[in-house]
C-alpha cells in the first residue's frame, strides 16, 4: 500500500465524515418534531431501496438461517438500540457533546473484546482506556451538569455499538456477510412499526424530504466510507472519523448557536488522544490478535446503511498497517 493510495483513502473519509455530520445536522433539525423511533422508521424506509441493491451482491453461498443465531439476535438489538439512541443524542445534545461520548466507542471494544474475543490488552491500551473514560466524565461532569437522557443515550449508542461491533469480529468470518446486515436491518424496520403508532407525529412533505435527505447522505456517506477502505490501510482510515468534531464545532456555532466550554474541549481532546493511541497500537500487528477497533469501520448508530466491511473484498478486510 503506498503513500499516494493512503492519501486517497484519508481524502475519501474526510468526505465521508463530512457528509455523515452534515446528516446529523439534518437528524438534529427533525429531532425537535419527531422522536427518535419516528425519525429511524421512516430513515430506514427511504433507505430499504438503496441498502437492497447493495444486500444483493452478496454472491456467496447458503441461505439466510444464522449459524450463530444468538449472537445474531444479540448483534441485531444491539444495532437497534444503538440506532435509537444516537438519533436521541444527537436530537437534544450540542453536536459536540454527543460525538465527545460517542467516540468512547473505541475504548468499550476494548474492554468487550477481552470476555468475547478473548483479547489480551496490555497495560498501554488499558491506560488509554482508562484515560479516555476520564475524558468522557470530564465531558459529562456529573455534579456540575445536570445529566438529561440525551446523556444516556449517547452512552448508550457507544456501549451498544461496541457490542455489535465485537460481535461481528467475534462470527463475521463464519455468518454470511446478507445475514449480518438483513437481519439488523428488519430488526429495525419491525421493531418501529411495532412502536410507532404510540409516538406518531403527523408528517407534512418538508418533513419527509428531510427523511429522504437523511437516507441519501448515509448512503452517500458509507458509499465514500468504503471507497476509502479499498484505498487505505485501516489505520490511516480509522481516525478520520475524529474530523467530525470539527464539523460539529462549525455547525453547531453557525447553525444551533453551541459554544462548547474549555471542559468540553478538554475533554474531548483526551477522548480522541486515547483513542487514536489504541488505533495506532491496533496498527502494530504484534500488539493485537484481533485488532477489534481497526476492524471497526461501519459508524455506530446508523440504521439505514449497510457494513463497511461487507462491501470489501477479504484482502481489503485484512489489510494492516505496514501491509503491501
Amino acid at each position: 500500500m503506498n503513500e499516494r493510495s493512503n492519501f486517497v483513502g484519508a481524502l475519501l473519509a474526510l468526505a465521508a465524515f463530512g457528509i455523515f455530520s452534515t446528516h446529523d445536522v439534518v437528524l438534529k433539525y427533525l429531532g425537535a418534531s419527531f422522536g427518535p423511533f419516528q425519525i429511524v422508521f421512516f430513515t430506514v424506509l427511504f433507505a430499504f431501496p438503496m441498502t437492497t441493491l447493495m444486500l444483493i451482491r452478496d454472491s456467496s453461498d447458503g441461505n439466510l438461517r444464522p449459524r450463530h443465531p444468538w449472537w445474531v439476535a444479540l448483534r441485531s438489538l444491539a444495532s437497534v438500540l444503538a440506532g435509537v439512541a444516537a438519533f436521541h443524542a444527537f436530537s437534544v445534545l450540542p453536536l459536540a457533546q454527543a460525538y465527545a461520548i460517542i467516540f468512547a466507542m473505541p475504548l468499550l471494544i476494548t474492554i468487550l473484546a477481552i470476555p468475547i474475543l478473548g483479547e489480551s490488552v496490555r497495560i498501554h491500551r488499558w491506560a488509554a482506556v482508562v484515560v479516555g473514560l476520564i475524558g468522557v466524565v470530564v465531558v459529562m461532569r456529573p455534579g456540575q451538569t445536570t445529566l438529561g437522557l440525551g446523556h444516556l443515550a449517547a452512552l448508550t449508542c457507544a456501549i451498544s455499538g461496541a457490542l455489535a461491533s465485537v460481535i461481528v469480529r467475534k462470527i463475521g468470518r463464519e455468518e454470511r456477510s446478507i445475514v449480518l446486515m438483513l437481519y439488523p436491518l428488519m430488526a429495525n424496520f419491525f421493531l418501529m412499526i411495532l412502536i410507532l403508532p404510540f409516538v406518531y407525529v403527523p408528517v407534512q412533505l418538508v418533513d419527509l424530504g428531510g427523511f429522504g435527505l437523511m437516507a441519501v447522505l448515509a448512503f452517500a456517506a458509507n458509499l465514500l466510507l468504503i471507497a476509502a477502505y479499498k484505498n487505505g490501510e485501516a489505520a490511516v482510515i480509522a481516525p478520520m472519523q475524529y474530523s467530525q468534531i470539527i464539523w460539529a464545532l462549525i455547525f453547531g456555532l453557525l447553525l444551533f448557536d453551541e459554544v462548547p466550554d474549555l471542559t468540553t474541549f478538554v475533554g474531548v481532546g483526551i477522548i480522541v488522544a486515547s483513542g487514536m493511541y489504541i488505533v495506532l497500537r491496533e496498527g502494530r500487528s504484534d500488539t493485537s490478535e484481533n485488532q477489534p477497533v481497526l476492524r471497526t469501520r461501519s459508524r455506530p448508530g446508523m440504521p439505514s446503511v449497510v457494513r463497511v466491511g461487507s462491501q470489501l473484498k477479504p484482502e481489503e478486510r485484512d489489510r494492516t498497517l505496514g501491509e503491501d
